[in-house]
């Protein structure tokens, strides 16, 4: 049984893969969009630098790596569960969808990991040369950095993903979520360090921010990645990761339990 669904959630993976290459004019607009922004967050690094060698101990290099990687991260970190949430329960098909064989939530994210599989080609590699060929080659402070981004990143995918599936569950009861997810997306964007570094917000600011998952989404790898941080905080900050990845998974099966049992009881 559990190998079948296997093969099931392997065929959906392969099936939107295929779906995803096919919309070409998203593809070209998406990369174009994230080009614009890409080299005009390069430009105002640029000036903001001109007469400067480094600010909050980062120089102008790093900040234009920053810049490059965290339009790659964006890619990365793309979902759609929250849509497809809404979609089932505005149509009244969620109850349906939750009665099939297989889980629907496992269905999501096997859609949502082929599109992140199609976007790498689609649009993490165009972005990556135009970055490179515009504004500057990414290359990491170091080989460890690396690896350790790539760590950080593998958890970033992962609350990311819960946190979207958790706020895509407030579907259930509030039904059109169109104007949250545009609240939530650009909050996200600007709190998590994606657009703006938190270490340019004032000290107190950081602090709270600090408490927050949205600064491991984007922070975090990008720190590791241009190599700013001590043995200490590197330590602190990837088990604090852990943790709030942990906590969001936990609290995606509680709830997805009471909202199964919501739509199995009062039929969506």
């Amino acid at each position: 049984m559990k190998n079948h669904a296997i093969q099931i959630y392997g065929h959906i993976y392969k099936t939107q893969i295929i779906k995803s290459l096919t919309y070409k004019f998203d593809v070209y607009g998406n990369i174009i969009m994230q080009a614009i922004l890409m080299v005009a967050s390069a430009f105002f690094w640029k000036a903001l630098f001109h007469n400067c060698e480094t600010v909050q101990g980062v120089n102008v290099d790093s900040m234009l790596t920053y810049t490059v990687v965290s339009s790659m991260i964006s890619v990365m970190l793309a979902t759609r569960v929250e849509n497809r949430i809404m979609t089932s329960v505005e149509k009244g098909t969620i109850a349906i969808d939750m009665m099939r064989p297989v889980n629907i939530f496992s269905v999501f994210l096997a859609e949502d990991l082929a599109n992140v599989t199609a976007l790498i080609f689609e649009n993490l590699i165009p972005v990556f040369l135009i970055g490179s060929i515009f504004i500057k080659l990414p290359v990491p402070a170091s080989a460890t950095s690396f690896i350790l981004f790539l760590s950080s990143l593998f958890m970033a995918f992962w609350m990311n993903w819960f946190l979207a599936a958790i706020f895509g569950m407030w579907a259930f009861w509030v039904i059109d979520l169109n104007a949250l997810l545009q609240v939530k997306k650009h909050l996200i964007r600007l709190l998590s360090g994606s657009i703006i570094p938190i270490w340019f917000f004032p000290e107190w600011l950081q602090n709270i921010l600090n408490l927050f998952p949205f600064v491991y989404l984007y922070q975090l790898p990008l720190n590791i990645y241009i190599g700013k941080y001590t043995t200490d905080s590197l330590i602190q900050g990837l088990l604090v990761q852990l943790a709030w990845m942990i906590f969001v998974m936990v609290l995606f099966f509680f709830l997805q339990r009471k909202v199964t049992s919501k739509v199995m009881i009062q039929g969506g």
